[in-house]
């Protein structure tokens, strides 16, 4: 529920422990809207009030709170002279009032264009129907009078209309521009409506509205089809979706309307924050559907981040917008999830996207590194190579890098550092890559300084007893580290920082002298899930571009990217599985997803667990990102996703203190990074009760 503070805002009243009904859409903050487009028959409002109500019935039987029609729907959009017609302006006054009484026992609020006589004119209106009875009407604020258009013969204009009340079949109703339709049960669902061409407008209603709390913004549509309007109509309803921070729906006519000098395509789809949630298919045969859940969270988070949204209210006058308040009832348990969750949030789905977003990232961290070594007086480069993902794509940074700089890649002086458990595969492949990369390149073993160390501190292993513990780990890391910036400081370099943002995020690098620290990170901004896709394009893009490597160094990365994730700190024992980072942190598919919803989005853990169920219980349904191997496909039960979100929570909280001491380094993906310059701030003991408490409240254990 809402509640109205002394300055008249309002605030959101989110779920309390243990009050979520956890695999329902709309106890994690969605609502199920609909825009509909349908066959109309011109100048016949009963039939047209009838089919509008057959799609009503569709949309409450699939959970639908809002449904959005056509500009003029009951009517029909070209109709022209019979406008002014008495017939017709009775009939759709008896058709609304059959559509109202015949409504009255479904969910869905009813958006429905019709004509309106009020006084002596008639409007162009949105006629808003919800639970038996008429809401408001919301007059169209503009009347386009160029090209193929003359609404101002028939219509008066409503963009002066405010505060005013109209009779509707024996009721008084409001009427004007200045309406908000708020449900008093799904918090943050509040809903304004405009006529197709008050979005075309540079200052359109809808946004005063967002502004004055609309967080769901509809267009009822008329708009005729010619070549090019749909892409129009797509880059203005993305434009407001994401300047509003609000969900965009809307609806054009179609099928039916006279074609006496016009064509239309039943065009209907729903924005949110400038991504599509959902489109039907143009120029349909029969009525379409483009049915979504818009998550009304997602909304209210990011107007709370953007403080400028808020600030843009000032002297708008929104205070003076109506709120018309009514109740929805919105249906419990599992009616499933109508959007796309994805995957892999880091990491597109469609081939060209995640192309360009390679080529951004790749060329951010190469930009920053040689911004930094410009800046700083060309010294050279001095880095740990593994054999591993991270420090690979380090490696490829800085060789691209010296390229740009007309440097030459022997400046990178690259050093394979094999401890205790360092396996010869990996250390093959960090000689063979910087060997073919033409890096000077040195093996420098840290075993004997390693347990020289081990003996001064007493330590168990020293007189050996095979124990591995943490001082073992670190002992092996923090000489590596401690290596390269003396090897640094020796000839002239900066050392290259190699760990990626999720390594940050779980805390799994060694602070201080380790590999938390170096003097640029530039894979700092990127999540592990990114990086073998960072990688692929690399190599994709080389040979397309003339090939920046040569074929061996191409062929050592394909074989790099198939290597399972593994510190190689911990000696592997006979007939025990080799030491894995995920055993310990985690799937990082998984703490990825939890890690973008938690930085970007801010979302309670119940909802992180929900939307993770959603994309990961079934590994059939729903999409991969291009090139994702089909045997690396899995799939993760509630129980799981439970189990590493608590492990996240847990290590997210007592790892800030590494976070707030990072080195400097290029923030890559809009989903955030941990530096505290470039994005997040956190208190290094800050308690993460709240965040285990809901997790174990809200989701099931099984």
């Amino acid at each position: 529920m809402a509640c109205r503070p002394a300055s008249g805002r309002r605030f959101i009243v989110l779920p309390t422990l243990g009050s979520v009904d956890f695999y329902s859409a709309y106890a994690h903050g969605f609502a199920r809207v609909a825009t509909v487009t349908l066959p109309v028959a011109v100048a016949d409002p009963a039939t047209n009030a009838a089919r509008t109500l057959e799609q009503a019935r569709e949309c409450h039987e699939e959970g639908v709170t809002v449904a959005v029609f056509p500009e003029l729907g009951l009517t029909g959009y070209a109709v022209d002279d019979l406008f002014l017609q008495d017939t017709l302006l009775e009939a759709v006054g008896e058709a609304i009032l059959d559509l109202t009484v015949a409504s009255a026992e479904l969910r869905p609020v009813l958006v429905v264009g019709a004509p309106l006589r009020v006084g002596n004119r008639v409007y162009n209106c949105a006629v808003v129907i919800q639970g038996g009875r008429v809401l408001g009407v919301a007059p169209k604020s503009y009347l386009p009078t160029y090209r193929e258009f003359y609404e101002a013969r028939w219509f008066a204009p409503g963009a002066a209309v405010r505060g005013g009340r109209i009779e509707l079949d024996g009721a008084e109703v409001p009427f004007g521009n200045d309406l908000l339709f708020e449900a008093t049960d799904v918090p943050g669902l509040v809903l304004h409506v405009e006529v197709c061409e008050d979005m075309w407008v540079p200052i359109p209603p809808s946004a005063e509205a967002a502004l004055a709390g609309a967080t769901v913004l509809a267009n009822i549509s008329g708009s005729p089809i010619t070549i090019a309007r749909a892409e129009d109509r797509h880059l203005l309803a993305r434009s407001a979706s994401s300047r509003c921070s609000a969900a965009y729906l809307y609806a054009a006519a179609g099928q039916g309307e006279s074609t006496t000098d016009l064509s239309w395509d039943g065009q209907t789809m729903v924005y949110e924050l400038g991504e599509l949630l959902g489109e039907s298919e143009r120029f349909p045969d029969g009525p379409r559907r483009t049915v979504v859940d818009v998550d009304l969270d997602r909304i209210r988070q990011e107007r709370m981040r953007q403080g400028t949204f808020d600030d843009n209210r000032v002297g708008a006058g929104v205070e003076e917008l109506r709120r018309i308040a009514f109740e929805l009832d919105p249906p419990a348990g599992d009616i499933g999830l109508r959007r796309k969750v994805d995957r892999y949030p880091f990491v597109p789905d469609d081939p060209a996207r995640l192309a360009l977003d390679c080529y951004e990232a790749y060329n951010i961290q190469v930009s920053g590194l040689e911004q930094r070594l410009a800046s700083i007086g060309q010294p050279k480069v001095v880095i740990g190579v593994s054999g591993g993902l991270d420090s690979t794509h380090a490696l490829i940074v800085a060789a691209k890098a010296m390229d740009r700089l007309g440097r030459p890649r022997s400046d990178i002086h690259a050093f394979t550092m094999p401890g205790f458990a360092t396996g010869d595969t990996t250390k093959s492949y960090a000689t063979r890559l910087s060997q073919a990369l033409g890096c000077t390149f040195e093996e420098l073993d840290i075993k004997p300084a390693a347990r020289t160390m081990l003996e001064g501190l007493k330590h168990p292993f020293a007189q050996g007893e095979p124990v591995y513990d943490i001082t073992f780990e670190n002992v092996q890391a923090g000489l590596r580290t401690d290596y390269l910036f003396r090897l640094a400081n020796h000839r002239g370099g900066i050392v290259l920082g190699t760990g990626d943002l999720s390594e940050l995020a779980l805390g799994w690098c060694t602070y201080g002298v380790g590999d938390q620290m170096s003097h640029y990170n530039v894979n700092a901004g990127v999540p592990k899930t990114l990086i073998q896709h960072l990688i692929r394009w690399v190599i994709d893009s080389s040979q397309l571009h003339g090939g920046d490597y040569d074929d061996e160094a191409d062929l050592l990365l394909r074989e790099i990217l198939e290597q399972e994730i593994t510190p190689e700190l911990i000696p592997t024992e006979e007939g025990k599985k080799p030491q894995a980072t995920e055993d310990s942190v985690g799937p990082y598919a998984l703490q990825d997803f939890t890690l973008f919803h938690v930085i970007r989005r801010g979302y309670r853990p119940s909802k992180i667990a929900f939307l993770a169920w959603h994309a990961w219980h079934d590994q059939a349904v729903g999409e991969w990102p291009p090139g994702f191997p089909e045997e690396r496909r899995t799939s993760y039960d509630l129980a799981t996703i439970r189990q590493w979100l608590e492990v996240f929570v847990r290590r997210f909280f007592s790892s800030q203190f590494k976070r707030s001491a990072l080195p400097n380094g290029p923030k890559v993906s809009p989903g955030g990074t941990m530096s505290p310059r470039g994005d997040w701030r956190m208190p290094s003991d800050a308690s993460p009760a709240a965040w285990l408490a809901e997790l174990a409240a809200n989701v099931p254990a099984d």
